[in-house]
This record gives C-alpha cells, sequence and structure tokens, in this order.
C-alpha cells in the first residue's frame, strides 16, 4: 500500500510539472485575450473593416449628388477630310476641310431634390483654326444657366434620400455586430480547444490511475488477493484509456490548427487556453432586451431599408411605364469674334429650350404588368419582414430566458465537477482498501469524466448566449452600456 501511494504522489507530481512546463512554452490564453486577438487580426474582423470602408464610400457618393459639382471639359479635334456642305442656297456641296477646333468649358451643377431636376451654370469659350489660310475665329459663351427635369418621372434623388442614410446606418451596426459574432465564433473555437485538452488531461489522468491500478492489481493477483478476472479487467481499463489519451491528442491539435487560422495567427504556436471558472452574475430583462432589439439591431433597419426598396420599385415602374415629358432650358450670352476681346464684347442673348414627350399607345400590357409585378414583390417583402421581425422578437425573448437559466447551471456544473472528483478518490481508496468492486470503480471514473465535460459545457452555453445576445442588442448588459466602434479610425 504505501509503494502504490508513492508511485501515485510521484506519478501525479510528473504530470502537474509536466503541465507546468507546456504553460512556459506556449501561447497561453483566456477566452478574454482570444476574443481581443480575434477582432483585431482575424480574417472575419479585416473582412468586416474593409466591407464598412466601402459601404461608407459609397455613403459619401451619396452625399455628393446634393453637393455642387465644378466640372471642366474641353473636346478638341482636328479635320482634315472632304465633308458634305450646306450652302446659302439650299444646295450641298462637297468641300476639302482643314481645321482644328479647341474649346474650354467650366461649369457649375447642382442637383435639386425637390423636384430630381439639375440646375447648372457654365462658361465657356471655343476657337476655329482654318489651317489652310491660317486664321481663326473665337466663340465665347460668357454665361450660361440652364436646366434640366424629367416631368412626371422617377425621382431618383428622392428616394436615395429615404434609403442610403438607413443603409449606412445599417453598415455601422452590421460592424458592430460582426465584432459580436466574431467574438462568439472565437468563443467556439476556444472552447472547442478547451475541450479537447480537458479530455486530453481527463485521458492522462485515468492512464496513469489505470496503469498505476493494474501494477498494483498484478501484485495482489500473484498473492491470491483479487481475480484473474479483476485483474483483465484492469489491463482492459489501461489499454482503453491509452487508446483515449492518443485519440485525444489527435483532437487537440486539430482544434488547435482550426484555432490558429481563426484568429490569423500563422506561426505552429501551440496554444493553451485558459478557462475562467467565474461568469458575470447578472439577469437580463426580457422587455428592454426587447426594446434595444427593435432600436438597435441592424436586421431591424434592413427590414426597414427593404420595404422603401420595395416601393422605390413600385415608384420607377409607374413611372417607366406612364407619360413622361423631358424638359431641358438654357439662357445665356453668346458672341463671336477674329479676337478674344472682341468675342467677348457686347455679347448677344440665347436662348434654348426643348421637351420630349413619350406616351406609350399601345404595349399590350406590358407597362401595367410592370407595375403589378412591382406591386406584388412589394407587398412580398412587406408579409416577410413583418415575419422576421415576429421571429427576431421570438428569438431574443428565447435567448434571454437561456441565458437567464444559464448562471445556475454553471454553478450546478461546478459543484458537480467538484463533488464526483470527491466521490473518485473515496471510490479509489475504497477499492484498494478491498472494500469495493472494479466495477464500483469504473463508475465513479465515469461520472468524474462526464461531470468535467459537463462544466466546460454549461460554461461554453454560458458565453455562447453572452455574446450572442449582445449581438442581437448590440448592447452590453453587463456595464449597462451600448455597444459601438470608432468609426473614424476604421475608415483611415
Amino acid at each position: 500500500m504505501k509503494n502504490y501511494i508513492y508511485i501515485l504522489l510521484l506519478l501525479f507530481f510528473s504530470i502537474d510539472a509536466f503541465s507546468q512546463s507546456e504553460h512556459d512554452s506556449a501561447l497561453v490564453l483566456t477566452l478574454e485575450n482570444a476574443i481581443d486577438i480575434a477582432k483585431k487580426q482575424s480574417p472575419s474582423a479585416v473582412v468586416a473593416r474593409h466591407v464598412f470602408r466601402s459601404q461608407y464610400w459609397n455613403y459619401c457618393y451619396y452625399k455628393a449628388n446634393y453637393k455642387p459639382s465644378l466640372n471642366f471639359n474641353s473636346t478638341p479635334n482636328f479635320n482634315h477630310r472632304i465633308n458634305p456642305i450646306t450652302l446659302p442656297d439650299g444646295t450641298s456641296r462637297y468641300v476639302q476641310q482643314n481645321q482644328l477646333m479647341t474649346d474650354a468649358n467650366l461649369s457649375v451643377n447642382q442637383n435639386i431634390v425637390l423636384t430630381g431636376g439639375t440646375i447648372f451654370l457654365q462658361t465657356g469659350i471655343q476657337r476655329l483654326d482654318i489651317l489652310d489660310d491660317n486664321s481663326y475665329s473665337y466663340r465665347t459663351n460668357p454665361v450660361i444657366i440652364g436646366y434640366q427635369q424629367s416631368v412626371l418621372g422617377y425621382n431618383s434623388l428622392k428616394w436615395d434620400q429615404k434609403i442610403e442614410p438607413i443603409r449606412f446606418e445599417e453598415a455601422k451596426r452590421s460592424y458592430v455586430e460582426t465584432m459580436e459574432i466574431v467574438a462568439r465564433n472565437a468563443t467556439i473555437r476556444f472552447f472547442d480547444l478547451a475541450k479537447a485538452q480537458t479530455n486530453l488531461k481527463i485521458a492522462m489522468f485515468n492512464y496513469a490511475q489505470a496503469d498505476t491500478l493494474y501494477t498494483f492489481a498484478k501484485g495482489r493477483y500473484n498473492i491470491g488477493t483479487i481475480t484473474e478476472n479483476e485483474m483483465l479487467q484492469l489491463e482492459i481499463n489501461r489499454l482503453t484509456e491509452e487508446i483515449n489519451m492518443l485519440n485525444a491528442q489527435i483532437n487537440v491539435d486539430d482544434y488547435m490548427q482550426d484555432f490558429r487560422a481563426f484568429l490569423g495567427i500563422n506561426d505552429a504556436e501551440e496554444i493553451i487556453v485558459d478557462v475562467n471558472d467565474e461568469v458575470p452574475q447578472f439577469k437580463v430583462d426580457i422587455l428592454k432586451a426587447l426594446q434595444l432589439v427593435l432600436l438597435n439591431s441592424p436586421d431591424v433597419l434592413s427590414m426597414e431599408r427593404r420595404k422603401l426598396e420595395s416601393e422605390n420599385s413600385v415608384a420607377l415602374a409607374k413611372a417607366s411605364s406612364g407619360l413622361r415629358a423631358d424638359i431641358f432650358a438654357q439662357f445665356g450670352l453668346t458672341q463671336t469674334g477674329s479676337d478674344i476681346n472682341t468675342a467677348y464684347k457686347n455679347p448677344l442673348n440665347q436662348q434654348y429650350v426643348e421637351l420630349g414627350i413619350r406616351l406609350p399607345i399601345l404595349d399590350w400590357g406590358r407597362g401595367k404588368g410592370q407595375v403589378r409585378v412591382a406591386q406584388s414583390r412589394r407587398d412580398m417583402v412587406f408579409t416577410q419582414e413583418e415575419q422576421n421581425r415576429s421571429n427576431l422578437e421570438q428569438n431574443i425573448q428565447k435567448i434571454v430566458k437561456q441565458f437567464n437559466l444559464q448562471t445556475g447551471k454553471v454553478v450546478i456544473a461546478a459543484k458537480t465537477d467538484q463533488t464526483a472528483e470527491r466521490r473518485n478518490e473515496v471510490a479509489r481508496k475504497l477499492y484498494l482498501l478491498g472494500e469495493s468492486t472494479i466495477l464500483d470503480l469504473n463508475a465513479s471514473i465515469l461520472e468524474k469524466d462526464s461531470a468535467k465535460r459537463n462544466y466546460i459545457d454549461a460554461l461554453y452555453n454560458y458565453w455562447f448566449l453572452y455574446y450572442t445576445l449582445r449581438s442581437l442588442t448590440l448592447y452590453d448588459f453587463e456595464n449597462n452600456i451600448p455597444l459601438t466602434e470608432d468609426y473614424e479610425s476604421l475608415i483611415k
């Protein structure tokens, strides 16, 4: 008995020393550390930042449509060919031309949201060089004011003003949500590795215990205090635990590789996860969580945006199928001259108005069909989004209820784990004293291992629900603050 206790203590100290040497040479990560790394450098986080930047610049493009734009354009052309020219008497003649035309125009344009039209202010100059006789002349437009408008048409500026701000706000909330989803996915992989490493520790401990018991049993068998069947059972236990230890090591390697890839760690560095036994102690009010979901969730904004987009499609279909009129008008000054000075003297008035009308008379119901299709899709979208909203409300209520119960489950699982370890110690001692059977010992080992795994599962479920709740509500219930990001730093 003394020899057995000495061997068992030596074995325990050896396992503890081996575990300590592993911690010294490996990267030890807590769940908080793993989440920080995932949010900074994981491929998922990097992609989310690029997506947000793309949506930010799309929003900047949208806002630029409502601000004045200053444009310069020039289209110089050289013409040396025979062209038909209309003479004053109305006849035409082919004439060889050899000329160079250069121009420069500067314009300011401003879109009008209320009408969907565009007003512009323009100035320009044009020079015509006749290369055969080295002569030239100028035409100037000192100032031109113009306006173009689609009457009874589709006003894209008005609809964009309704949709695009919602889309950008949705992008900001989606980024925060994605960061919480990254945290949740990091939690999944953290506990996958934690379970695998726990199983490895269990297998190593059980193998060491089974090997020691088998060695001790052979001595007892030789003196006839146990049966051969009992000794063979202990040998089977030792071999089974050896297989379990090898399989557990394979699982650890697999989950560790997956964890490294998710975190964006390229080095083949060994990772040891450090599971914190404590969890925050707080409850979440269901009504508050429901209000926060409806207030903060990007899914709610997405529902609103899709409804507006369906209304937009109906407006576009109606504008395309009915009466359409386009008007273009410009007023300004113009003059010509042999030099620049004379081309700007005593400018003449010029006016130009153009009206275009399009009215489908016979289209065999094509326009009406487009409108009906758009209306049907709009009604379908409204129905789907109402159902999505109802599903979101039901989902958050379910998550909150599960989370509020999970804290108690963690406490119970921790107590069960401690009790099962104590029972295993007692069963082992009773077996060594000959007061218990191998069946009772094996049962205590199974209960101990199951309790340890259930405890890790309880911790995993808690943190999974914790980050799921944060991703749905964009709210930190532990500290009672909304979740946000430094958006300015993301676009740099």
